[in-house]
């Protein structure tokens, strides 16, 4: 006899699939134009490219590419584990071509930009029906990326940076009432 399973559910329905199998990945809820073929995620009507009206439901990922990440040092608001030290935020680029933003699962050390990432879920919480409330994040992928998940700037040396020309510069360089001092 199987242990009861918890229904899951998502945190906002129409984003992301939720498989009855917790082993098996779970899927972003997108759309494909039927005019230019482009991808979007979120879903939409209208194609943001050629304008085309008419667009067709696809699933996306589950695999992606790390363009860009941070860190945040407090813990993610609303998580059932208060006592979690962060958590990580990033532009996961899909096969597909979407550039998703989305929570990452590890610690600071744990990501490198153009690595390989895999489509998860987390429990935030439960809900009053019992029934745990997961949202969707991405963590570092142990399997090679499939063919064309990066694209673009992800292909950069991990040293790189899509930062602005000058949004670098140190406090010391910077103008006094950037620094909050008095002019």
């Amino acid at each position: 006899m199987s242990p009861p399973t918890t229904t899951r559910v998502p945190i906002e329905a129409g984003y992301f699939t939720i498989p009855d199998d917790p082993q098996e990945a779970p899927r972003l809820l997108g759309s494909r134009c039927r005019s230019c073929g482009e991808h979007f995620f979120p879903r939409r009507a209208i194609c943001a490219k050629c304008l085309h009206r008419g667009t067709d439901d696809v699933e996306l990922g589950p695999s992606g590419t790390l363009y860009t990440w941070t860190y945040v040092h407090v813990p993610m608001f609303g998580k059932l584990d208060a006592e979690a030290e962060g958590y990580g935020v990033g532009q996961v680029d899909l096969p597909e071509g979407p550039r998703v933003q989305a929570i990452l699962s590890g610690g600071p050390e744990d990501f490198e930009i153009g690595m390989p990432m895999r489509l998860d879920l987390e429990k935030l919480r439960e809900n009053k029906q019992g029934e745990d409330v997961v949202i969707f994040r991405f963590r570092p992928d142990a399997s090679p990326a499939e063919p064309g998940a990066q694209r673009g700037e992800a292909e950069r040396s991990p040293g790189a940076s899509p930062a602005q020309p000058g949004a670098q510069r140190g406090a010391a360089e910077r103008s006094p009432s950037t620094r909050g001092g008095a002019a």
